[in-house]
């Protein structure tokens, strides 16, 4: 098994924690990761982008062009890679701020209402875990064990606390994820 994933969207969505918890995660089952972040000169507001490879093999090379998945969260990122999923991969997007929709018809696509959902629950801090609920809950490449270990050991120890909260937007992810499109 090798997945290798893009997830996209504008710096302060949480878009490398989200890369990084799916990394640690993936070192913490044994597999092999690769994480690699993108981000331009504006940590906030800025496109940010992180490809995440895990494998149950060597990497060979960090550096992909075609994506078994993309997790998209805003117009600009939907432009740039939605062509980047290999035909019969999957496409995750957030409803939030996309004005054109995918319009492939040789993949997967999923849409997941994380913005609304984490606001929904008062705590916009977790949109990034309700999305990643989503994705586990399509692909369950990482145990939810697992899951827990790559919180503690991305977040710092004085967020520990937070670290129920992040489970509990996981799993509501994993109930809100709706096809769009499928083949």
């Amino acid at each position: 098994m090798t997945e290798e994933i893009i997830i996209a969207g504008f710096g302060g969505q949480g878009v490398l924690s989200m890369g990084k918890i799916l990394a640690y995660s993936g070192v913490m089952q044994d597999k092999e990761v690769s994480w690699m972040p993108s981000y331009g000169p504006e940590m906030r507001g800025g496109t940010a982008n992180v490809s995440v490879i895990i494998s149950d093999e060597r990497i060979s090379s960090p550096i992909i062009n075609q994506f078994d998945t993309a997790i998209i969260l805003n117009q600009q990122s939907l432009d740039k890679f939605e062509s980047s999923v290999k035909p019969g991969g999957l496409l995750i997007f957030d409803p939030n701020g996309i004005t054109h929709n995918p319009t492939r018809k040789d993949i997967n696509i999923y849409e997941i209402a994380a913005t609304a959902k984490a606001q929904e629950m008062g705590i916009s801090k977790v949109f990034n875990m309700v999305v990643l609920g989503g994705f586990l809950k399509l692909k369950p490449i990482v145990a939810p064990e697992f899951i827990h270990k790559g919180l503690e050991k991305s977040l710092p120890e004085r967020h520990h606390n937070l670290i129920p909260q992040n489970e509990e937007a996981i799993e509501v992810g994993k109930g809100i994820i709706k096809p769009f499109h499928t083949l």
